[in-house]
């Protein structure tokens, strides 16, 4: 602390430092007596760095997860689900049975039936079916499980996204990367153990608590990075503050701070130590890692990324320079997919295509860079959103455009990398693509498997909260890990 800082502090008189901090004789008296009963927790030795390694239950498939998250939902039909039978019944009226006892967003009355307006085809050993609009992920399907048989049981968005990432459709849980650095700790601990990175012009429907620590302490919550501009907002030193008068600030905070946590034993306390902490290191860190300037000019080229914009492909470098220093879980939103057909800016055949491009490059090279860095056989990487869409067309309001409806009962993701079969294709829907017929997985299950190949046991960690013991995958503890997809 400066002599300008203390001048300031020794002109504030006794009378105005009460006034200000709004300290009245009753809450002064009202400490004395707390800070008699917590004595006792004075005495107790700060506890370990919140971010340190812990070990897992048992030894685990991969060290770090990418998950990229198509928000919106993507169409499966028109990706990876071919139904020659759905594209036989194009235009035509949908069966009665499908409708009866079943709600939708917006679909009213009698929908037609709506076949994929693009050809499919079997690539590689394993013959897995792809679309034509994913030339480039064509190329990676003997790499990765295609998993056709995902349900949930929400079909509004940011309720669908909610459940997936914390465990609840509602805000306030802690979400999936949060509970990994709290099971797990952080490898690097001058970079945050959970970066999230954003594309597509917006943030995800669930908004921001798609990677907040809820109910877990503060410094597990996902820490958003920017490929484009300064990487985090509000890092870098205000002007007239150099690092060292940073740095002797920061000494002066936790000294504080840690007798603070000593007297109260409040966790949080000690989160602000370590995000401080933190902060500080990734001053110097987190510019480094984010510039893929760097990068040979034939790895950008493999991406497709272009240093200054904020793209998916520049994101997924990203993660693999994130991965390759450490980071335990990054996670990728790219907004963009709600393709319910009310124009060109959501329909099949202008906005759909449009997003494949942005996304095939750039995921394809992410598994041929980890793989060729002996990296992917540690990572699991994840490809998905949130539910599935309707085999029917939507045609909200007489919209003359093609699109789909929300759809909750059956969606497709893919998952490659730590501990995952490659070149295989798990589950299947009906002839129509409008319910699982084979080999259910649940959200429930996709979160267990999750943690299951990462080292952890989805049924044992869990964080006391609120009376209960909470958990990922919910306080009653459902879900199972998928054997069928697992290496």
């Amino acid at each position: 602390m400066n002599e300008t800082h203390l001048a300031r502090i020794r002109s504030v008189t006794r009378r105005q430092f009460f006034k200000q901090a709004g300290v009245s004789l009753g809450t002064i008296a009202l400490g004395g007596l707390l800070s008699q009963s917590n004595r006792t927790r004075a005495s107790v030795a700060r506890p370990e760095n919140p971010l340190a390694l812990r070990p897992s239950h048992f030894a685990p498939k991969a060290k770090a997860v990418i998950y990229l998250h198509m928000s919106g939902a993507p169409p499966s039909l028109d990706l990876f689900d071919w139904k020659p039978k759905l594209a036989e019944l194009h235009l035509k009226p949908c069966p009665e049975e499908l409708l009866k006892g079943q709600r939708f967003a917006f679909i009213k009355g009698v929908p037609k039936m709506l076949g994929s307006p693009y050809k499919f085809s079997q690539h590689g050993q394993c013959g897995s079916w792809v679309t034509e609009t994913l030339p480039h992920f064509s190329e990676i399907v003997d790499d990765v499980a295609i998993i056709k048989s995902v349900f949930t049981d929400q079909f509004n968005h940011a309720p669908a996204e909610l459940f997936i990432y914390t465990g609840a459709p509602r805000a306030g849980s802690a979400s999936m990367g949060s509970w990994l650095t709290y099971g797990l700790g952080a490898e690097n601990q001058d970079l945050p153990g959970f970066v999230v990175l954003l594309s597509g012009g917006t943030d995800p429907t669930g908004g921001k608590s798609l990677w907040g620590s809820g109910f877990l302490p503060s410094v597990y919550q996902g820490v958003q990075c920017r490929s484009a501009g300064e990487p985090i907002l509000f890092a870098n030193n205000p002007a007239g503050m150099d690092r060292s008068s940073r740095r002797r600030t920061l000494d002066a905070l936790n000294q504080l701070n840690e007798i603070e946590a000593q007297r109260f034993g409040d966790p949080e306390t000690l989160t602000r130590i370590a995000q401080y902490e933190l902060a500080y290191r990734m001053q110097i860190s987190v510019p480094e890692v984010m510039d893929i300037s760097k990068e040979p000019a034939h790895t950008r080229e493999l991406y497709g990324a272009k240093p200054g914009e904020g793209s998916f492909a520049n994101n997924c470098l990203l993660a693999r320079r994130l991965i390759e220093r450490g980071v335990r879980y990054v996670q990728l939103y790219d907004w963009g997919w709600d393709i319910h057909g009310t124009g060109t800016g959501d329909d099949l055949l202008n906005q759909f295509p449009k997003k494949c491009r942005d996304v095939d490059r750039p995921m394809t090279a992410l598994i041929k860079d980890l793989k060729q860095r002996g990296l992917l056989e540690q990572t699991l990487v994840i490809w998905g959103g949130e539910f599935g869409r309707t085999p029917m067309n939507e045609a909200r309001g007489g919209s003359i455009f093609l699109g789909r409806d929300h759809h909750p009962h059956c969606f497709t993701i893919w998952m490659a990398g730590g501990g995952i079969q490659p070149g295989i294709s798990y589950g299947e829907t009906d002839e129509l693509g409008y319910s699982v017929a084979e080999n259910k997985v649940s959200v429930r299950d996709l979160q267990t498997t999750i943690l299951h190949l990462l080292g952890l046991d989805a049924h044992k960690l869990s964080f006391r909260s609120q009376g209960l013991e909470q958990k990922l995958i919910g306080p009653a503890g459902e879900g199972e890990v998928v054997r069928g997809i697992l290496a």
